[in-house]
């Protein structure tokens, strides 16, 4: 699943005109840059959620033959875990959720292959691909994890900075929606609850990895992609 119904409103006056998916880096945008990589691991069926300009982002949706496409449409922002929940009568039992406000360029292996190759569905519910915060292009906040000594991520406390920050990519089980009757929620409750009964785990990003959050983000990523044959 890729998320892209958010109204882009730190990427203003940007987002003005154009939804933030349709953002382009090196002449192709967000979104289709984000189903490439899932269309390169094997995934043969995305759903996008839509909200903002959801009229222009099915068009480009229409635009491509591969991966399989299905919309999932918020007539209501539902936030990133409220979105998903709503999509999962189209999903199955494990699978990837990708932000589409973020671009990254793999290490030695691509990311959503470490991701998959790491998730232990019999003892995990979520895996998260983390950050590091000194190398993180565009970025600018607190970190969101640590790592404990097992290797295990732990979301940080309320006035602590952390070295690691979610990099908007994961890979969930269906059950870690269980129980939850709320419509809008973050993703970052299901985080928590995993992390409190032991079944979150994560991954380092090991590649080149850009936040296009705001129009300084935005800046800083084509400048530094401008000299780079990418």
């Amino acid at each position: 699943m890729v998320l892209a119904a958010g109204l882009g409103t730190r990427l203003r006056p940007v987002t003005e005109t154009i939804p933030k998916p349709l953002i382009e880096i090196k002449g192709r945008s967000l979104l289709n840059h984000a189903i490439d990589r899932l269309a390169l691991v094997g995934v043969e069926r995305v759903v996008v959620n839509v909200h903002y300009k959801a009229a222009m982002i099915a068009a480009q949706l229409a635009r491509r033959d591969h991966p399989r496409i299905e919309i999932s449409h918020e007539r209501e922002l539902l936030d990133t875990g409220g979105g998903v929940a709503c999509a999962l009568p189209l999903l199955g039992d494990v699978f990837f959720v990708v932000n589409s406000d973020v671009f990254w360029l793999d290490g030695e292996d691509r990311a959503l292959q470490r991701l998959a190759a790491a998730f232990d569905p019999e003892r995990m519910d979520a895996i998260l691909l983390l950050q590091r915060t000194v190398t993180a292009v565009g970025y600018e906040g607190s970190g969101d994890y640590l790592i404990d000594p097992s290797g295990c991520p732990q979301r940080r406390g309320e006035r602590e900075v952390a070295p690691f920050l979610f990099a908007g990519l994961q890979l969930l089980h269906r059950r870690a929606f269980a129980g939850i009757s709320d419509r809008v929620f973050s993703l970052v409750r299901l985080f928590d609850r995993a992390e409190e009964a032991g079944r979150l785990s994560a991954v380092v990003h090991d590649g080149e990895w850009f936040h296009i959050g705001t129009p300084q983000g935005l800046s800083a990523t084509r400048e530094r992609l401008s000299s780079r044959h990418v």
